[in-house]
């Protein structure tokens, strides 16, 4: 199966064009566009097109999303169709104000068993903010159950804060033990997979939340009321998140690397970095694939500032 994760960018532009608009509007797909023609960003009205055409085209079936808004999230339902089913909530209220993490996935390949939302913050059960941190931010969590084999696993989606280096360690912290938690209790441990957005690369100054979360450097200390309700039993096996880019056949690795470019590509690639990632956790699954695809068709418009990352994965 193919996951997907894409921070959209939030919908900084709004309109009134509603989503039969932005297809009514549509060109002819004989006609050659013009190359590069546009500049910058672009109104969410027109980018959603182009997400909903990527996930499509590329067969995912379950998708993680960041910044998305409410109608961000309505636009993408009604663009995938009746076939998929999304669970989320506003990451300001629990309900629908502020950004979404929002999880999708094909009803047709899944059913919905569980889901939940926390707060990567010192009070994880309602809606806050981390001191320091730009935003509030979130971690939703779906258990889904593969029609006809009856397999289950769990999977996590969340965006760590761009100012707070302290709030992405927690929250890093927060999410491994979450998918720890879920990879080794109860009587059957499911295979876990997380996405998101981490505003946190691989090497650096900054890169504390994906080394804690790769075992490279230990967690922080969790928030008590968390750490008792996620906690393992004594003796639990140990535990480790893989990075898929890492953990898939180089051959199957494409070459695409970058997936923070803002909304200058191609022309100035000098802030481009690696933000978004698939780590895959617990027994029972193997990496075949991993490719970062590319925000930028032909006619010069960026689907985000973002480029989607894809991952197959075999359970």
């Amino acid at each position: 199966m193919r996951f997907a994760t894409w921070n959209l960018r939030y919908d900084a532009q709004p309109d009134k064009i509603t989503v039969q608009q932005s297809l009514d509007s549509l060109p002819d797909p004989l006609l050659e566009p013009k190359y590069l023609r546009t500049d910058g960003e672009q109104p969410w009205s027109l980018r959603r097109l182009r997400v909903a055409e990527q996930l499509i085209s590329e067969g995912v079936v379950i998708a993680g999303f960041q910044e998305a808004l409410v109608r961000q999230v309505h636009d993408l339902a009604e663009l995938l169709g009746e076939d998929w089913g999304w669970v989320g909530v506003g990451r300001d209220d629990g309900a629908q104000a502020g950004e979404y993490n929002p999880i999708f996935y094909k009803r047709t390949e899944f059913v919905l068993r569980s889901y939940d939302t926390f707060w990567t913050s010192n009070t994880p059960f309602t809606p806050s903010r981390f001191p320091g941190a730009g935003s509030f931010r979130i971690c939703t969590t779906v258990r889904l159950q593969r029609r006809g084999t009856g397999q289950e696993f769990v999977v996590l989606n969340t965006h760590l804060d761009d100012r707070s280096d302290a709030q992405r360690c927690l929250a890093a912290s927060m999410v491994l033990a979450r998918a720890r938690y879920e990879a080794v209790t109860g009587t059957t441990a499911f295979p876990v997979f997380v996405l998101g957005d981490f505003n946190s690369p691989p090497t650096g100054s900054d890169a504390g939340a994906y080394e804690i979360t790769i075992g490279a450097q230990p967690p922080v200390a969790l928030p008590e009321d968390f750490a008792a309700k996620f906690a393992v039993p004594a003796g639990s096996p140990p535990f480790v998140l893989h990075d898929l880019r890492a953990h898939t056949p180089r051959r199957a690795v494409s070459g695409n690397y970058a997936t923070w470019i803002g909304f200058t590509a191609p022309n100035d690639t000098h802030l481009w970095t690696r933000i978004d990632f698939v780590f895959g956790g617990g027994n029972g699954w193997e990496s075949t694939g991993y490719k970062v695809g590319s925000a930028l068709t032909d006619d010069g418009v960026l689907a985000s500032d973002h480029q989607p990352v894809f991952a197959d994965v075999r359970i």
